[in-house]
C-alpha cells in the first residue's frame, strides 16, 4: 500500500489544518488507518486511529478535543482535522495502515505495516 500524506504547512497557534492521506494501487476500505507524528529528537507518537467502518476512533489524550480523524472510503482517503493548534503540535505527521489487527487506544508504531512519507506541520507561537 502506497500512502501519500499532504496538507501540512506553517500556521500560527490557534489555527487549523486538515491533513489528507490518499492511497494508490490499493483500496483502503479494508484497512485500519492511523496518524502518528514525530517531532525532532523525539520518538514517533500516536495521534489517532480509525477502524474500517468509521464506527470507532481513538485519539491521543494530547490532542483530544482538538483533532478529529475521519475517512472516506469512496475517495480512498483519510483525514486529520486539527483545530486549536499549539506549538507543541509541531512535527512530521505520518499516515499509516494495517490490514488485520483492530485498533486500540494506545497504538504503537510497531503495530502498523504501511507508512506514508510524512507531511510537516509547524505551529508558531
Amino acid at each position: 500500500v502506497q500512502l501519500q500524506a499532504s496538507g501540512g504547512g506553517l500556521v500560527q497557534a490557534g489555527d487549523s489544518l486538515r491533513l489528507s492521506c490518499a492511497a494508490s494501487r490499493h483500496t483502503l476500505s479494508t484497512y485500519r488507518l492511523g496518524w502518528f507524528r514525530q517531532a525532532p529528537g523525539k520518538e514517533r507518537e500516536f495521534v489517532a486511529a480509525i477502524n474500517r467502518d468509521s464506527d470507532k476512533t481513538y485519539v491521543a489524550d494530547s490532542v483530544k478535543g482538538r483533532f478529529t480523524m475521519s475517512r472516506d472510503n469512496a475517495r480512498n482517503s483519510v483525514y486529520l482535522q486539527m483545530n486549536s493548534l499549539k506549538p507543541e503540535d509541531t512535527a512530521v505527521y505520518y499516515c499509516t495502515a494495517r490490514p488485520i489487527r483492530p485498533i486500540v487506544s494506545n497504538e504503537s508504531p510497531g503495530a502498523w505495516r504501511y507508512w506514508g512519507q510524512g507531511t510537516q506541520v509547524t505551529v508558531s507561537s
